[in-house]
């Protein structure tokens, strides 16, 4: 799709938060060691995914070393292995692994995002960059009118879709829905928000998010999409 295209095109050219910029451009050009051979992309990150798709998946942020290195969202990192390993096992991924961009790596039905576009030191974003970004996310979503599910990755996705949809003027519920992994809440205009935690280092290596728990995040994204 033309339109999505040039957002990417916008995204990935975004200087708006000097801050970020300047961590990304030296994280891509001091690298780690076991990358010195990689030319980083050190830029924003743009969405990826199928622009006809019905799952939205929207995580936090670029790794510095991941997205920030390989260009692609989830991409090069153990937060991407999970989550790839779990859309290939659920029919979004042609494969289960996701190294770098040109990896042949194809998603079916389903699109991710990022709540901030560029890696932010301690992967912590300010406030502001937020804001700065949250545009990014509303214009993704209208230009996928198929979009009937969303995972959020995270409290801060889960808080940022709703923030989203309240400035496009959607009638949230009330009491306002709070996120919690495995919470699932129809919203008035025919979505569906599935809150998952995000498959962290901090959250995998603790046994906070098992395989089996994020697993079942996707079978029920899977399962109401089927269900139309």
């Amino acid at each position: 799709m033309k339109s999505l295209t040039v957002l990417n095109q916008r995204i990935a050219s975004c200087t708006a938060c000097p801050r970020l910029v300047t961590y990304r451009q030296t994280v891509a050009k001091e690298k780690r060691r076991q990358y010195r051979d990689w030319i980083y992309w050190g830029r924003p990150v743009p969405g990826f995914g199928d622009p006809a798709a019905r799952l939205y998946i929207l995580g936090l942020a670029p790794a510095a070393h991941g997205g920030n290195r390989t260009g692609r969202i989830f991409t090069g990192d153990r937060s991407g292995d999970w989550l790839y390993e779990a859309l290939y096992h659920f029919g979004f991924a042609n494969q289960a692994t996701s190294q770098h961009k040109d990896d042949g790596l194809v998603l079916s039905d389903c699109y991710i995002g990022a709540t901030v576009r560029c890696a932010p030191p301690d992967n912590k974003p300010a406030p502001e960059e937020f804001e700065r970004c949250r545009p990014y996310v509303r214009d993704e979503l209208r230009l996928l009118p198929n979009v009937r599910v969303v995972v959020s990755l995270g409290k801060i996705a889960f808080d940022h879709y709703l923030r989203v949809c309240r400035e496009e003027g959607r009638l949230l519920p009330s009491p306002l829905p709070t996120f919690g992994h495995g919470q699932i809440y129809r919203l008035p205009w025919g979505a569906t928000l599935i809150g998952s935690y995000h498959p962290s280092q901090q959250n995998t290596f603790t046994g906070k998010l098992t395989r089996p728990m994020f697993h079942a995040v996707f079978a029920e994204a899977q399962k109401t999409i089927r269900k139309g």
